[in-house]
């Protein structure tokens, strides 16, 4: 009890952050760098994750999930970037899709997905942003319409910027279909297999270190089944937060890893590195700011159990506001911790050897995505401090 009070952690979680850092530690950075670079995915760490009960730790046990929540599916995302080999689509198919259909599919989607999902076997991607619509989740353009004749969907639209669309067996699409009682769209989501007629990807050229490829979705009348629709059409809107929540999480947790484990690499750097009789660690212009960046990333980590632990036991619109300030926060802490861990090094900090310059561009994306840091302000002043909406 003492430990839930003062980390909001059992003994079970520490229990789970050793297991997964003994796992990552196995593959650690260099696996990840030699993923990278000779453009292939993290298929070996993903499988053996999954074998170890990790990749569906939050999905229900009658799935064959581990029956838990975000918070232990984000320490097991948090361990394996600290060690170097973050998996990103741990936040898009079992935080995002996995959640979503778990708490709103059909007893047949459930039953598809779920157990994939929760072995490994399975992968699903998320498309909500678009070319004109950015963190204007209102100005969506992806359509829905019914075919009258056989009940059938039809899709029309476009995604950018969707994460592992090409390892991926179905996205789970964004659209808006029309409210036959006001005429207004209304958001809903669909599950699109990858080789749906009229789905196509376009590699986006990125320049980011990552296994996981970026693309653009041209959805061009794609005709899906009645049985496609995730959930209740009139409750899109609920069903799309209750993802986008988790994905907050996942993301600051994903920061957090990052940001750990480039001042991991600094930290153990400055304990040998000499320049004169010392080591360089042993002056406060190097070990005062590699403490603050320490400091920033403990305290970014309590908002994020925070917020796990609202989301978790069910408060939806607690654990937005607090989802929203872990991502700022871890987001924040994980930039200014990556630009202290280079400097630390010198020219070092900018070679390959060491594997801290691509964490350079990585680290932004975080304060970008899935929402920016100024969108998340706009939330807290104006949803928290009650100021006037500006947007």
């Amino acid at each position: 009890m003492t430990a839930l009070i003062e980390t909001g952690e059992t003994d079970e979680h520490k229990e789970l952050r050793a297991s997964v850092a003994a796992l990552g530690s196995r593959y650690g950075r260099e696996y990840f760098a030699e993923v990278v670079r000779e453009g292939k995915h993290t298929d070996a760490l993903w499988a053996e994750a999954a074998q170890l009960g990790y990749l569906g730790v939050n999905l229900p046990a009658e799935y064959g999930g581990g029956g838990c929540g975000i918070q232990e599916l984000s320490i097991v995302l948090e361990e394996l970037g600290a060690a170097g080999c973050p998996l990103l689509m741990l936040v898009v198919s079992p935080a995002i899709c996995g959640t979503v259909i778990a708490r709103f599919g059909t007893t047949e989607q459930q039953r598809a997905w779920l157990p994939g999902l929760a072995d490994g076997t399975r992968k699903m991607a998320f498309g909500i942003t678009e070319p004109d619509a950015g963190s204007n989740s209102h100005r969506i353009t992806t359509t829905a319409r019914r075919d009258a004749a056989t009940g059938d969907w039809l899709l029309t639209g476009r995604k950018v910027f969707i994460s592992g669309v090409d390892i991926a067996d179905a996205t789970l699409i964004v659209g808006r279909t029309e409210d036959a009682r006001t005429g207004r769209l209304k958001p809903c989501l669909f599950i699109v297999p990858r080789e749906a007629r009229g789905f196509s990807r376009n590699p986006i050229d990125m320049e980011i270190s990552a296994p996981e490829k970026q693309f653009e979705l041209v959805l061009d009348e794609v005709r899906l089944p009645a049985d496609a629709l995730v959930g209740d059409e009139d409750a899109g809107l609920l069903q799309l937060f209750a993802g986008l929540n988790p994905e907050r999480i996942m993301t600051a947790a994903f920061a957090l890893g990052m940001a750990r484990h480039a001042i991991g690499r600094a930290t153990d750097y400055a304990r040998t590195r000499q320049v004169w009789q010392e080591p360089i660690g042993t002056h406060q212009a190097i070990a005062h700011p590699l403490a603050q960046a320490h400091i920033e990333v403990e305290c970014a980590r309590l908002m994020t159990q925070k917020a796990a632990l609202l989301y978790d036991a069910g408060d939806d619109t607690g654990a937005g506001e607090a989802a929203n300030m872990a991502k700022y926060a871890a987001a924040e802490a994980c930039v200014r911790a990556v630009d202290q861990s280079v400097h630390t090094l010198g020219g070092n900090g900018l070679t390959r050897e060491y594997g801290l310059a691509a964490l350079i561009t990585a680290s932004r994306v975080a304060r970008i995505a899935p929402v920016s840091r100024e969108m998340i302000l706009n939330y807290v002043s104006h949803q928290t401090l009650g100021l006037p909406k500006s947007y």
